[in-house]
């Protein structure tokens, strides 16, 4: 028998794992809940190591999973940033294209913008982009009033807090090693005791693809880990930046490309790349894990995605180690910015699902499997859209919630 008994265990506390606890909390009070998490903190790898944006929905194919949940989404996350006086603007930004043959992508995402719902989004010339970001350049740019800016580890720290003061439990420094189900209870063997749960829901992020073969499933997708490296602008040169300045994404990839951000402290973040980390948790160039490097390749959809974007994997990872490759990328968007003017800044790790096909996973992607819903892929916006992913997701596993509520797990 185990140490503690549970209605529902959650897996993971990052922001999307705190907001589907929280969703618990506040729709199933009565539930024993149990939140797991190995670090110290809670938020201390993807979701305190992004961009801090609150995007706006203008990528999302127009009737989207994705672009339904990052509008709503970021409406639900500017009213709680603004309830719980956690520091925010909705600055907007700019969009740019630099070259012809990012135009029509450019018109693309005004329809785009506009049949999300999304108002005062409009296209400039070079002369009004100069007015809004007088040290940019471009062809055309789009104009995006939405766009905003928090601390999404803020964010995480009042999530946690709030699940607590509701009566949730949360642990942390507390890693999952192993799980057993059994008819009408699940295991949870972690490095501090044995849990028991009706339910479980795996947030684990860099390491769900785990928990789930841990828990005897196939997942069908395996993590692959890419690192985004920053720079910030020095103090003296943040002024080339009001706000954010971002490229036409190039829709073959996952990934926005190298660009400008202001953080909600004043900083002005340049990048991020996007290379192919050693580690699930590899944050610097020299962090490496045999373990982690052998189970992407020799998983067969890593050659497949490997054969397909070799070249722009290349030029990634040539960003990474040089320096004046890094530069001229930025200085597409802002000419005036020199090598001198960008100090190292942080990284983050996105771990992105990968099929066995080689097809990089760009949408949500929640498996059920026996009382355990697996969440295996919550890219970007994420972050933005948790508080309604968090609805989501306890939405896929309320049935089992219900079910819990008349068993004998249910304790006051």
């Amino acid at each position: 028998m185990s140490d503690a008994r549970y209605n529902v265990a959650v897996v993971g506390a990052g922001i999307v794992g705190l907001a589907v606890a929280l969703e618990i909390t506040r729709r199933l009070p009565h539930l024993r809940l149990l939140v797991l998490e190995k670090e110290p903190s809670v938020g201390q790898h993807q979701s305190g190591r992004n961009s801090g944006v609150i995007h706006s929905g203008i990528y999302y194919k127009p009737g989207s999973l994705k672009a339904k949940m990052c509008v709503a989404g970021a409406r639900a996350m500017v009213d709680f940033c603004r309830e719980h006086q956690i520091p925010h603007e909705v600055c907007g930004k700019v969009i740019v294209a630099t070259q012809e043959e990012e135009l029509p992508r450019l018109e693309e995402l005004q329809r785009r913008g506009a049949a999300n719902g999304l108002t005062g989004i409009r296209s400039i010339g070079p002369q009004e982009l100069r007015e809004i970001e007088p040290h940019a350049t471009g062809l055309r740019a789009l104009v995006v009033p939405p766009t905003g800016i928090t601390n999404y580890g803020a964010v995480c720290d009042k999530y946690a807090e709030l699940v607590s003061e509701s009566g949730g439990t949360i642990l942390t420094s507390t890693a999952v090693t192993g799980l057993k189900r059994h008819a009408d209870e699940i295991i949870i063997e972690t490095n501090r005791g044995a849990f028991s749960s009706a339910s479980l829901i795996n947030c684990a992020g860099l390491f769900s693809d785990r928990i789930s073969r841990m828990a005897g499933d196939n997942p069908q997708v395996m993590i692959v880990p890419f690192r985004g490296e920053y720079y910030d602008l020095t103090p003296e040169r943040s002024q080339l930046v009001r706000n954010l300045i971002y490229p036409v994404p190039d829709p073959r990839f996952p990934f926005l490309g190298v660009h400008f951000t202001r953080r909600i402290t004043g900083r002005v973040d340049a990048g991020p790349n996007a290379v192919l980390a050693f580690r699930r948790e590899g944050y610097r160039r020299r962090d490496f894990s045999l373990g982690d490097i052998s189970s992407s390749l020799t998983f067969p959809g890593f050659w497949r995605m490997a054969a397909k974007n070799w070249k722009s994997g290349i030029g990634e990872f040539h960003r990474s180690f040089s320096k004046p490759a890094f530069v001229q990328a930025l200085r597409r968007l802002v000419p005036e910015v020199q090598a001198q003017d960008l100090i190292p800044g942080g990284s983050g790790v996105r771990a992105q699902a990968l099929t066995r096909e080689g097809i990089l996973v760009d949408d949500f992607q929640f498996v059920p499997s026996n009382r355990m819903l697996h969440v295996l892929n919550v890219p970007s916006p994420a972050a933005t859209a948790s508080l309604v992913i968090g609805k989501m997701i306890v939405d896929a596993a309320n049935l089992d919630f219900q079910a819990q509520a008349k068993s004998r797990l249910s304790i006051a």
